[in-house]
């Protein structure tokens, strides 16, 4: 499987999918003005890796630092995804990193860490 890279814009986040090295990031900003299309490669490649996932330990680093509501939507059916792949026993830990002053993305990272009773969502703030 090849590496899923997408260069970050003024609305969209950075997207950085290594399958060899188990990690997965998203970093930036998401407001894309066509939420599906901007996200449809990203969950094509993801299906695709969670479908060959086998033992190894995946890692997945968010740092998310404004979305709109249809990103949002996108993010539960992404943490959804991971969700079905851990109970199907894959290792998957998540981590939802944020600024020390950035009450906004620690209070998204809050929310889906409720909404998500399997999922190893960790809240951590940014060292600066």
């Amino acid at each position: 499987m090849e590496k899923l890279e997408i260069k970050a814009t003024k609305y969209t986040p950075e997207i950085l999918f290594d399958c060899e090295k188990n990690r997965l990031s998203i970093r930036g900003k998401s407001y894309p003005e066509n939420t599906a299309e901007f996200y449809a490669p990203v969950f094509d490649w993801l299906e695709a890796y969670l479908g060959q996932l086998t033992d190894q330990k995946a890692r997945v680093d968010m740092e998310i630092h404004y979305l709109n509501s249809s990103s949002s939507k996108v993010l539960l059916d992404f943490f959804d995804l991971m969700e079905d792949a851990t109970e199907e026993g894959k290792q998957i830990s998540i981590n939802w990193i944020y600024e020390e002053d950035d009450e906004d993305s620690r209070e998204f990272g809050r929310e889906f860490q409720e909404d998500f009773d399997t999922l190893n969502l960790n809240l951590i703030q940014k060292e600066t």
